[in-house]
């Protein structure tokens, strides 16, 4: 059994210097499947949903190409890799829409904390109650995600102390989320905030882990992690997914796996306890990344992120393998081993190298990564 899933890509582009330069009106208006964000210096693509991770692969590595292309056509401009303004440009916005009163609001209420680069990750599951105890045990366990993709620790030319400066400045909206009980219970909750003006629309809810479909927050189809930093490698990206799925797979076996049936915490109030140990393991992965320590939902013991994820990697193993992704789902362990890219940049930091020098030699590292891939894996399909 697979699941169907998906991927909402943002990036930056600027140029080899590692440079961000806003393109994005540009883009979209050439280029189908480009859509821009408020700040014109970041640009999404979507990929359809599919089931096969080799369909996945390529159709992550082809928009980017197509753009790249696009992007020499406009001049020397190339694809910047991490999830915050590394560089500089962090105090002032660039609108890519002046008239959208939304994007006002944005702007206006967040200023540039929104300006991030980042990877949606959706899987496909019908079901609305499957669909929330999915989201309650994903949302939970959104921390580790978190700690395998952090790929943003400078700001504005320094590092920050964060493996993700990206969370960490985050904006959620709306501050407080609840661990939605049921399908009844989150239609509820979005019409009395739509109601108070907390939510401005359906998709203001800028949380780890949302419940997605066509007609939020009635029909649902889709569990959308959004935690996730850029991760710029396309079969790390694929690892994340796959465990993602697997974890899902995994749960809809074992619906007691919810954490409010197999908590064991001492609680009087359950969902909220489970929360604010959420909320605490968000913002230590954040901050550490792999190495931070957390709290584990099941029975509140004190864990390392890179020991929980060893020991969920080894729980989903067999379902992976007897869904035939197991190859995709390998490469978590080199994540383990080599560190997340958070981790990779800032051993280059410690040794020497300036922001600068490492930005730009990842922005090279990443083209030529997706042109290895493309040329080994998707050239048949692209031609």
């Amino acid at each position: 059994m697979l699941l169907s899933k998906g991927f909402e890509v943002e990036m930056y582009t600027g140029t080899p210097q590692g440079d961000v330069i806003g393109l994005s009106d540009k883009i979209v208006a050439s280029l189908d499947g480009f859509v821009r964000e408020p700040d014109s210096r970041n640009v999404e693509y979507t990929t359809s949903p599919l089931w096969k991770y080799e369909d996945l692969l390529c159709a992550l590595l082809r928009p980017r190409l197509q753009l790249r292309e696009f992007l020499q056509k406009l001049g020397n401009y190339t694809l910047i890799p991490g999830s915050t303004l590394a560089l500089g440009g962090s105090d002032r916005f660039f609108r890519s829409d002046p008239n959208n009163l939304y994007h006002d609001y944005i702007e206006q209420t967040y200023g540039t904390k929104v300006v991030t680069a980042s990877v949606h990750i959706n899987i496909g599951i019908k079901d609305p109650e499957t669909l929330l105890r999915a989201c309650r045990l994903i949302r939970v366990e959104a921390p580790l995600y978190l700690a395998l993709s952090a790929a943003s620790p400078f700001l504005d030319g320094k590092a920050t102390g964060y493996h993700s400066t990206r969370w960490g400045l985050f904006p959620q909206t709306p501050t407080h989320v609840p661990l939605f009980e049921s399908h009844a219970h989150h239609i509820r909750w979005v019409e009395e905030q739509l109601a108070a003006g907390t939510m401005q629309n359906v998709r203001h809810l800028w949380v780890s882990v949302r419940p997605n479909g066509d007609r939020r927050p009635y029909n649902l189809n889709r569990l959308e992690l959004r935690i996730c930093d850029l991760v710029s490698d396309p079969i790390s990206l694929l690892a994340i997914a796959a465990l993602l799925e697997a974890r899902l797979l995994q749960l809809i076996a074992d619906p007691s796996l919810d954490p409010l049936e197999n908590s064991t915490l001492p609680a009087t109030n359950l969902p909220e306890e489970l929360l604010a140990i959420t909320t605490a393991n968000e913002i230590a992965a954040a901050q550490y990344g792999l190495n931070a320590q957390l709290t584990h939902w099941q029975d509140g013991r004190s864990i390392l992120a890179r020991d929980w994820i060893a020991e969920i990697y080894q729980d989903v193993w067999a379902i992976a393998k007897q869904s035939g992704f197991n190859c995709f789902l390998s490469p978590v362990q080199k994540i383990l081993r080599e560190g997340n890219e958070a981790q990779q940049w800032l051993q280059l930091h410690s040794c020497g190298f300036d922001v600068r020098q490492i930005i730009t030699q990842a922005s090279l590292a990443m083209r030529e990564r997706e042109r290895e891939l493309e040329a080994e894996l998707c050239s048949p399909v692209a031609a």
